[in-house]
C-alpha cells in the first residue's frame, strides 16, 4: 500500500545524504517535498501540515544543520514523528480474565465479518475460548459467512434471528455461556453502504443492552479520506475504543491509515494484511514507520518465522533432496507473500525497483513439478533423463525447460550450502 509514499519519502531524504553540511533552505525544500508526498498519498491536509511543521521545528531546534551527520539526524526525526503520528506505542484491546465482549461496527464492505473470524482465530491461538455472534440482522449472507468462518477456525457461532430485539440476544447469549464457557465474545453487527440514522439507532440500542468491554470500528483503508469522516461519526454516535484497519495489503495510497490515529484520537489495534484468516496483525506504529522509510521490519519477520514454526534442514548438504526443498518452500509460504517478506529485511527495500513483484504462482509450478516426480526421482534428481523430464512436464502442466531450470537452481543451492558449511567449519577451527 505504501510503495509510492515510501519511495517518494526516501528520494526526498536521500537528497540530504552525502553532504557535510545542509542549510535551512535545503531543509525547507525537502520538507516541502515531504508534504507534497503525504498529500499525494491521500494523507489528511491538517495531518500533513502538522507533521512537516514538527519535523522542521525539531530539525532546526536540535542544531541538526550544524551536525556532522545532518542527514542521519533528519532521518531519525522523521522516523520518530512518523511513529508518533501512527500512535506511538502499540496498544491492544483490554482483555480481562473473563467477561470480554467486543462489539465490531463499521460500514458494509469494510471487512467487518472477516475481521471477526480473524480475531477469533488469533485469540484462539493465544489460548482464549472465543465465541462469535452473528448479529447482522440486515444481511443473512453475513451470518452464513460468519458461520463458515467459525467452522474453519473451530469456534462456535451464535446466530441472531431477523428482527431479534437486543434484549433477547443478550438473554440467549447469557444462556449459551452457561452451558459453553467462553472468555471472549466477538459480536459482528449490521452495516450499511453509508451512515444513516436507522443504523446508528440500532447499533446504539444493541450496545446499550450488550454493554461491550470494547467497541472496535473496522475501517477499510482503501476508502481514503472518507474513512476518517466515517470514523469520527461512529465515534460521536456510538463511542469507539479502537480501530481495526483492513486491506492494508491493497494498492491504495495509504493516507487513511496514516491519518486515522491523528484525526480520530483512537488507537489502531490491528491491521488486516490479507484476505486469509491468518492475515491479521497487531498494529505496531514503529514497525510500520520503519517499513515506510525503507528501514525493514526484522522483528515482524522473526515473529512470522516463529508463528510458521520454520525448521532448519537437519540433513547435510549432500543429503539435501527435492523433498527437503519442497518442505522449505511450504514453510516459507506460511509466512505470507515473499515480496512482502523481502521488504521486511533491512536495506532490501531500497535495492528493489518500484515495480518489483514476486510471481507467487511460481511456487505452485515448482510444487507441481516436484509432486509429479517419483519418490526415487525426488531423492536423486540425477536420474532424471530426457524421457523422465517429459513425463514430469506432462504431469505437472509445465515445460521441460522449467524442469531444467528447477534442477539447475537446486544443484546451485546444494553447492552454496556446502560452501556455507565449509565456511562455518573454518571459523569454528580458528575460534578453537
Amino acid at each position: 500500500m505504501f510503495e509510492n509514499l515510501s519511495r517518494r519519502l526516501r528520494e526526498s531524504l536521500d537528497k540530504l545524504r552525502g553532504r557535510g553540511r545542509i542549510t535551512e533552505a535545503d531543509l525547507k525544500q525537502v520538507m516541502r517535498e515531504i508534504r507534497m508526498s503525504l498529500l499525494e498519498a491521500d494523507v489528511n491536509f491538517e495531518v500533513a501540515k502538522a507533521f512537516v511543521a514538527r519535523v522542521q521545528e525539531k530539525a532546526i531546534g536540535q542544531k541538526v544543520l550544524e551536525s556532522l551527520t545532518p542527514a542521519e539526524q533528519v532521518y531519525t526525526i522523521v522516523y520518530n514523528e512518523l511513529t508518533d503520528l501512527l500512535g506511538g506505542k502499540a496498544v491492544q484491546p483490554e482483555l480481562r480474565h473473563e467477561g470480554n465482549l467486543w462489539f465490531l461496527v463499521g460500514l458494509q464492505g469494510s471487512g467487518k465479518t472477516t475481521t471477526a473470524g480473524k480475531l477469533a482465530r488469533y485469540y484462539k491461538s493465544k489460548g482464549r475460548r472465543p465465541l462469535l455472534v452473528a448479529a447482522d440482522t440486515q444481511r443473512p449472507a453475513a451470518r452464513e459467512q460468519l458461520r463458515i468462518l467459525g467452522e474453519r477456525v473451530g469456534v462456535p457461532v451464535l446466530e441472531v434471528a431477523d428482527n431479534e430485539p437486543p434484549e433477547v440476544t443478550a438473554q440467549r447469549l447469557k444462556d449459551h455461556l452457561k452451558t459453553d464457557y467462553r472468555d471472549l465474545v466477538i459480536v459482528d453487527t449490521a452495516g450499511r453502504l453509508q451512515i444513516d440514522e436507522p443504523l446508528m439507532e440500532a447499533l446504539a440500542r444493541q450496545k446499550a443492552v450488550l454493554n461491550p468491554t470494547e467497541t472496535l470500528l473496522v475501517v477499510d483503508a482503501m476508502t481514503g479520506q472518507e474513512a476518517l469522516g466515517v470514523s469520527k461519526t461512529f465515534d460521536e454516535r456510538i463511542g469507539v475504543t479502537g480501530l481495526v484497519l483492513t486491506k492494508l495489503d491493497g494498492d491504495a495510497r495509504g493516507g487513511a491509515a496514516l491519518s486515522a490515529r491523528f484525526v480520530t484520537g483512537k488507537p489502531i489495534y490491528f491491521a488486516g494484511t490479507s484476505e486469509k484468516l491468518e492475515g491479521l496483525e497487531p498494529f505496531y506504529p514503529d514497525r510500520l514507520a520503519q517499513r515506510i522509510l525503507g528501514m525493514g521490519d526484522i522483528q515482524t519477520l522473526l515473529e512470522k518465522a516463529q508463528e510458521a514454526e520454520l525448521e532448519a534442514p537437519e540433513k547435510a548438504p549432500h543429503e539435501f533432496d527435492l523433498n527437503d526443498l519442497l518442505n522449505q518452500m511450504r514453510q516459507v509460504r506460511k509466512m505470507g507473500s515473499l515480496g512482502d517478506l523481502l521488504k521486511m529485511i533491512p536495506g532490501v527495500s531500497r535495492m528493489l525497483p518500484p515495480e518489483f513483484s514476486v510471481d507467487e504462482r511460481a511456487f505452485k509450478r515448482v510444487e507441481a513439478i516436484i509432486l509429479s516426480m517419483t519418490p526415487a526421482e525426488r531423492r536423486n534428481p540425477k536420474i532424471l533423463n530426457a524421457s523422465r523430464r517429459r513425463r514430469i512436464a506432462r504431469g505437472s502442466g509445465t515445460s521441460v525447460q522449467e524442469i531444467n531450470r528447477l534442477i539447475k537452481t537446486f544443484e546451485e543451492t546444494k553447492a552454496m550450502m556446502k560452501t556455507l558449511q565449509k565456511t562455518q567449519r573454518r571459523r569454528g577451527w580458528f575460534r578453537r
